[in-house]
């Protein structure tokens, strides 16, 4: 009765704790989820979640069958590393770029990780800023790069990460902190802090600013710190990933506000070349980024393809 498919939805409902949030990281709907728990159930004569909590509550047989889908997909994944690696070799480059520095710090614990499974696989960072950092695959500068659209290109593989919200960062002493949430016409009189990198890659600026007509003045520096900086002494104001900047949040450092009644919301992606994408330490790559992504950032939800 029970298959791979059905660990494989076990353990996102274990971790989302929601079937809609769960639905989406296992690309099902919500019904073909519920229909999943409930065969599971009705086979074994058990209950695996307590109704009507919110998150959702394992019950000790619930529990148990979350800890062996763990220990299943980790054998699994054991087996199929293996079996790549007597097919392929063991031999490889994995050059990493990244649209802002906020991603080094994160990527970190993937590279660590990674690098334990395959230590012959050898591991670079592109630094620096690049207008066209999908461009650095096709020029082979660049096996995998972190990017946050999606745009399609000749020969190019886009892998869903995670999407999450970009946050508005202002003085925790700035009038704009009194405000609920923030509008474009907030940002005309404001000295915007932003990456040295194309305004069609910030996300206010392409999706609220542009469109409203605003043209704040700027102010670009390539380090995070030193924006978060800028903003905590009043200089200007910024609008970065939530999850980048969240060791300073909870140091209340600045303040934060959201862009928007709804909020602004973004997308990550990991791009790279059809080819590279068939290889097998490029996709525990991307698994293992997924997985350490989900363990460990706070605020950020499961991206369909």
């Amino acid at each position: 009765m029970l298959e791979l498919r059905h660990f494989k939805t076990l353990i996102a409902l274990a971790e989302t704790g929601n079937l809609s949030k769960a639905a989406r990281r296992v690309h099902l709907s919500q019904p073909a989820v519920s229909h999943q728990i409930r065969a599971i159930e009705h086979h074994h004569g058990v209950e695996l979640f307590e109704r009507k909590s919110d998150p959702l509550r394992l019950t000790a047989a619930g529990q148990l069958l979350v800890e062996l889908a763990y220990d299943i997909s980790r054998r699994v994944q054991e087996g199929e590393r293996d079996l790549a690696r007597i097919a392929q070799g063991h031999a490889g480059q994995l050059r990493i770029a990244v649209e802002c520095h906020s991603c080094f710090d994160w990527l970190m614990p993937s590279m660590d990780a990674f690098r334990e499974h395959w230590p012959q696989v050898e591991l670079d960072l592109v630094s620096g800023f690049h207008a066209d950092p999908v461009g650095l695959l096709k020029q082979n500068r660049a096996d995998l790069v972190i990017v946050s659209h999606a745009a399609k290109r000749a020969d190019t593989a886009f892998h869903p990460l995670f999407s999450y919200e970009v946050l508005a960062m202002v003085s925790r002493h700035h009038p704009l902190n009194r405000k609920p949430y923030l509008t474009a016409r907030d940002f005309a009189k404001e000295t915007l802090v932003t990456y040295p990198i194309p305004d069609e890659r910030i996300d206010l600026l392409r999706e609220v600013l542009i469109p409203a007509k605003v043209n704040p003045a700027r102010r670009t520096t390539e380090l995070t710190a030193a924006i978060l900086q800028l903003v905590a002494s009043g200089r200007g104001v910024a609008c970065l990933p939530g999850w980048t900047v969240q060791p300073f949040l909870d140091r209340n450092y600045v303040a934060w506000k959201r862009i928007g009644k709804s909020g602004l919301r973004s997308r990550l992606y990991a791009a790279t070349t059809q080819s590279a994408a068939r290889l097998a330490y490029m996709q525990e790559f991307l698994r293992i980024m997924r997985e350490i992504s989900f363990a460990t950032l706070k605020q950020i939800e499961p991206l369909e393809k």
